[in-house]
Order: C-alpha cells, then sequence, then structure tokens
C-alpha cells in the first residue's frame, strides 16, 4: 500500500513537473513574441505531426539510433574487457591510463574535427559515441572490480571455484551499481556526441543533417521538433537497456 502511494506520488510530480516547463516554455516564447527564436510548445507539436509524413523521416531516425547505439555498445564492451584486464593487472592499468585521460580532457569537437579526416561519413557517429563512452565505462567497471570484497575472492580462492563461476556469483553482483550508474550516463553522452558528429560532419540521412538545415534555412520549428525527438530516443533507449540489465541480474540471483 505505502508502495503504491510512493508510485502515485511520483508520477504526480513528474507530470505537475513537466506541466510547469510546458507552462515556461509557452510564457517565454509569448513574452519574446519571435518565432525565430523560441516557438510555442504547440507549434512544434504540430511540426512533429508533420515531420512523420515526410518520407526520409524514420529513415533518418533508424540512421542516427543504429550508429549511436552501435557506438555505445562497442564502448560497453571495450570498457569492460579493458577494465577487465586492468582489474587483473596493474601493468595494463597503467598503460591504459594516458589514454583514457586523453580522451576525457580531449573536447568533443576537436575529435569530431580530426576523424572528419580519418573516417567516413557513415561511420563518424559511431566512432564518436564509442570515444565517449569508453572512458565512463572503464572507470567504472574498473572501481567496481577494484572495490569487490576481498574475502569473497578469498574463499572462492581456497575452495577453487572456477573463474566462470566467480565471475558469475562473485564479480557481476558486485558490479550492478557501478555498471548502471556507467550505462546511465554514457548513454546520454553517447546521443550528446553522436549527434554533434553528425551536425558537424553533416552527415546525410541523419538526425544531425536535420538540424544543420534547420540552422542553415533557420526553421525554429524543426530545430525544437528534432531536438525533443533526441530526447525522445535518448530516455526511451535509456530505459530499455537499464531495464533489460535489471531482468539479467533478476535472473542471476535465480540461478
Amino acid at each position: 500500500m505505502m508502495s503504491s502511494t510512493i508510485l502515485n506520488r511520483n508520477r504526480i510530480e513528474k507530470l505537475a513537473s513537466a506541466a510547469f516547463a510546458l507552462i515556461v516554455w509557452q510564457i517565454s516564447a509569448m513574452l519574446i513574441g519571435e518565432s525565430l527564436f523560441i516557438v510555442t510548445p504547440i507549434a512544434v507539436v504540430k511540426r512533429l505531426f508533420s515531420l512523420f509524413t515526410e518520407a526520409d523521416f524514420f529513415t533518418s531516425i533508424g540512421y542516427s539510433f543504429l550508429r549511436i547505439v552501435a557506438g555505445f555498445l562497442i564502448g560497453l564492451i571495450a570498457g569492460s574487457l579493458m577494465a577487465a584486464v586492468a582489474g587483473k593487472f596493474h601493468l595494463a592499468e597503467i598503460m591504459f591510463r594516458p589514454f583514457i585521460a586523453t580522451i576525457k580532457s580531449v573536447p568533443v569537437a576537436s575529435f569530431i574535427i580530426l576523424c572528419l579526416i580519418w573516417l567516413s561519413m557513415g561511420t563518424l557517429s559511431s566512432f564518436i559515441s564509442f570515444l565517449m563512452v569508453l572512458p565512463i565505462i572503464y572507470s567504472n567497471i574498473l572501481q567496481g572490480i577494484k572495490s569487490t570484497d576481498k574475502k569473497l575472492l578469498e574463499m572462492a580462492e581456497v575452495f577453487r571455484v572456477g573463474l566462470f563461476r566467480r565471475i558469475v556469483f562473485i564479480y557481476l553482483p558486485q558490479l550492478k551499481p557501478y555498471l548502471i550508474s556507467a550505462c546511465s550516463v554514457a548513454m546520454g553522452l553517447a546521443w550528446k556526441s553522436g549527434i554533434a558528429a553528425e551536425v558537424i560532419g553533416v552527415t546525410n540521412g541523419s538526425i544531425g543533417e536535420k538540424l544543420y538545415e534547420a540552422k542553415i534555412y533557420y526553421t525554429t520549428a524543426d530545430l525544437f521538433a528534432w531536438t525533443l525527438i533526441i530526447v525522445v530516443l535518448s530516455i526511451g533507449f535509456e530505459k530499455l537497456f537499464l531495464y533489460l540489465i535489471k531482468k539479467f541480474y533478476a535472473g542471476l540471483e535465480r540461478l
């Protein structure tokens, strides 16, 4: 009973905050009174419905979605493997350190411009998303490995527990909060950096190209509409992916 009450209250709070944001947006647009700078929520909704009827709407979404998600997943796998190696061998952690520090400190725009020289437009957003995700996953997973209960590891050593069982029953449960936190942050950054790469590279057939066109032709309604689409895609994928991770851990606990 208590949990359902808290859940309902959370939903009401979310709806209230969303309504407040829309009211502020509407009032701001009315006060400015210039659609070139800011359009009303109603104008954005109308533009969204008209976008649905355009031939390349879903292909643009699919193009960007597949490449950014691919970059995120590759970054997740690569970062996890690197963290596992660094957690096992301290020398590897030392060798990885300058690369991770460089990726963290160099501006995204610098990487994008540099990668325009090396890569094709089709792989640009995937690679930039991968680069931005890699250090977040690596750092969090490595911290989780280092924080693993040493007594559990000693017990596993004494009873000669195999590597697979150690991973499943010791490391994975210990890594759960680190993995969820890392994925939550990394997914948002993957979308921001991936779309930025498409805008700067003016990648044909992508969401980034649509944003660039909105800037060129001063179609503010398009800019807001496509931005809203990006937000929905990012949040939707994040919730789905985190749900799958939690389901995976729920299945793990039943073993």
